[in-house]
């Protein structure tokens, strides 16, 4: 585990260096998802920079290339990236409301706490703001299926504060309810041919290895799924 933490240093280091923002924009699609899958059920994926495709083509995000595997697989599901750069998990709460009454998605997927990690929140305030956007979610009828996205604290911040990190996870997953999805980065975090100039965000190629990691646990999530 301890490398998978020296790898999450890389990603969280520079979340914020593209900025964020109190006008969040509004959820967006690749256009040929959402004139192809008009009416489906949506996945709604709430998230930071890594979700919005910092750098690339909304094509080439990653929440774009899950789409593909989606359609492969022959699920009717239309991905919506609700990804905003520099966004702490206290931000995604404040706009859950909105978002989901916009989308009212068959499946919410939260990716959410690389900022938080940056900046050395309390990983409990951390799992307090989780459990505050399920609990949003779960107010809808119907609710959402829900999934949870693991994200790891950077090192330099002591054994205790990483491992506190790690563990919120596991324990909003399982009092939520939620599915829990491995740190989607790995395999990806720390390596120059995957990820853009700045080290941080993946590349095309990054992006689409993603959606493989997120697709091993999402495409049994939606295969249940109603």
């Amino acid at each position: 585990m301890q490398g998978t933490y020296t790898k999450a240093v890389l990603i969280v280091s520079l979340l914020t260096a593209c900025g964020g923002t109190n006008d969040a924009p509004p959820p967006r699609q690749d256009s040929s998802a959402a004139n192809s899958m008009a009416g489906a059920p949506s996945i709604l994926v709430l998230g930071t920079s890594l979700t919005a495709g910092y750098g690339i083509d909304i094509s080439e995000s990653w929440p774009s290339r899950l789409q593909k595997r989606i359609d492969s697989a022959g699920l009717a599901y239309r991905v919506v990236n609700a990804g905003v750069s520099g966004e702490t998990s206290a931000g995604v709460l404040r706009r859950a409301d909105w978002v989901l009454a916009r989308e009212h998605p068959a499946v919410l997927v939260l990716e959410t706490g690389g900022n938080d990690g940056l900046r050395g929140l309390d990983p409990d305030t951390l799992k307090a703001n989780i459990l505050g956007v399920f609990s949003k979610a779960k107010a809808l009828t119907p609710s959402p299926v829900l999934v949870l996205m693991a994200m790891e604290a950077p090192p330099n911040l002591g054994d205790a504060y990483t491992r506190r990190f790690h563990a919120v996870y596991e324990e909003a997953a399982r009092e939520s309810g939620a599915t829990l999805i491995p740190f989607f980065l790995d395999g990806i975090a720390g390596v120059d041919s995957l990820n853009q100039s700045d080290g941080i965000h993946p590349n095309p190629r990054g992006a689409d290895r993603a959606a493989s990691n997120a697709w091993k646990t999402l495409s049994e999530v939606l295969r249940q799924s109603p």
